[in-house]
């Protein structure tokens, strides 16, 4: 497919500026990657859509036009920033947990587990009664049906898939309810006047953004917004597990700060900060903030014209609303990795080459935040903006597949260097992959540095 097809379709959808899309350049074709899916095309229309509507927002509060350019294997490679990032002189260790990834039940069909957080891990085991060791984990499965593992996984708060094949996820009920909602969803939800914002130098300066995410496609989001010059914060509890390596790679251009919302100090201290935002940024199951006070309801009313922004594993309505999952999860469960091993030969689950509904979805968060924010300039309201994994998927198999697209070789540290840049960290020099996008005007850069969570005062500047 033609990526200026699908940009285009996300970009009227949104009821944007259509001469807006003539400032916009695409290079390249798939296959950038090793996948039978276009996941290049993915990568670079959403990265593109996300900074066509930065530049739309620079342009309604006084700026000139300005041409946007994305390569796409450029736009491919930031879709792995997280695999390629690395820390002067420190040697990456594997990222997943020994028991994490893919296995063969008892009835012959395949289940992928996540046990990269400690609790998930040591609820697996529970349920499981075995050990902390593949082998045993393997042979405990063998008891088990893949359909019973993924719903006792559920039942207890973990995250499982059985892998199904496209025409098993198109007739189940959560897919039925998936494609019943767009690709970004954007709700008005409240009342509020009209808010501009000055002329600036920046797309975002002066916008106050508060990230309450992790993992990658919420993170991601916010580095974006951060990116095009807004203040971003990171919000994070001391009491949650979160991933270093990602923490490294996605919190370029973030303050973080620690708070724990359970306490009334914490709470309360977030609300202050809300009260001061313009845009909120939180990956909880759906309703999983509505109990500590943070519903988009409840941020409406502490800050009338808030654009709220929500991240969801399988969408906000249908049986499956609840249920927690990663993009690895839901690429099992919706088909993804069953077409992409029958592609390659082989029975066992394959993954996409890059994490790219956490990625796409990532950027359709920003996309649909700053088209909200655009709408609360010239309408006033308050907003809701819905996106998640599974759509995303969706809206990445509807892209089409690509002929001998798993013939081309996986990208290396040497092979992406012309991409990288080194700046520095709260951990030393940080080599990363610099961002897609290609600003004529106002070029993209992290003002401030990725620093290990909890560094900052829970404070705007």
């Amino acid at each position: 497919m033609d990526p200026h097809q699908p940009l285009s379709a996300l970009w009227s959808e949104a009821g944007l500026p259509a001469d807006a899309l003539d400032d916009v350049y695409l290079t390249g074709a798939d296959p950038v990657l090793p996948s039978s899916f276009a996941v290049g095309t993915a990568a670079q229309v959403t990265i593109a859509a996300a900074s066509l509507a930065a530049v739309n927002v620079w342009r309604q509060r006084g700026g000139r036009r300005q041409n946007v350019s994305v390569d796409m294997r450029h736009a491919a490679i930031e879709f792995l920033s997280e695999h390629f990032a690395r820390i002067e002189g420190e040697t990456p260790s594997d990222p997943w947990d020994p028991i994490a990834g893919t296995y063969q039940c008892g009835d012959g069909r395949w289940v992928r587990i996540h046990t990269n957080f400690p609790h998930h891990r040591d609820g697996f085991l529970r349920i499981l009664g075995c050990a902390y060791d593949r082998q045993a984990v393997a042979t405990a499965l063998q008891s088990w049906s893949g359909f019973d593992l993924e719903d006792a996984a559920a039942g207890n708060g973990l995250c499982a898939a059985a892998m199904r094949d496209f025409a098993e996820w198109d007739a189940h009920p959560q897919r039925q309810a998936v494609i019943s909602q767009p690709l970004v969803k954007i709700t008005r939800i409240g009342d509020a006047p009209p808010r501009g914002l000055p002329p600036a130098e920046r797309p975002l300066s002066g916008v106050r953004v508060l990230d309450l995410t992790r993992v990658i496609a919420g993170p991601v989001c916010g580095r974006t917004l951060a990116a095009h010059g807004a203040d971003v914060m990171n919000i994070a509890s001391p009491n949650v597990p979160n991933l270093p390596r990602l923490v490294v790679d996605t919190g370029r251009g973030k303050l973080t700060a620690h708070l724990e919302l359970r306490e009334k100090a914490g709470n309360d201290r977030l609300k202050d900060l809300l009260s001061e935002a313009d845009i909120f940024v939180q990956g909880y199951r759906p309703g999983g903030l509505a109990d500590l006070g943070f519903s988009p309801q409840d941020a409406a009313r502490i800050r009338p014209g808030i654009v709220y922004v929500s991240l969801s594993a399988y969408g906000h309505v249908g049986p499956w609303a609840g249920r927690r999952g990663f993009d690895s999860i839901t690429q099992t469960a919706s088909g993804i990795n069953h077409a992409e091993a029958e592609a390659a030969g082989q029975t066992a689950p394959k993954a996409l080459p890059c994490q790219a509904l956490d990625h796409g979805s990532g950027y359709l968060l920003a996309f649909g935040a700053l088209t909200a924010l655009t709408r609360r300039m010239h309408e006033g309201g308050s907003w809701h903006v819905q996106v998640s994994l599974a759509r995303t998927g969706r809206w990445i198999r509807d892209l089409g597949r690509v002929r001998n697209g798993l013939a081309i070789a996986r990208p290396t540290t040497e092979t992406v260097s012309d991409l990288m840049e080194t700046s520095e960290s709260g951990w030393g020099k940080l080599h990363t992959v610099r961002h897609a996008a290609d600003l004529s005007l106002t070029p993209t850069r992290w003002d401030r540095p990725s620093m290990p969570l909890g560094t900052h005062p829970a404070a705007w500047p």
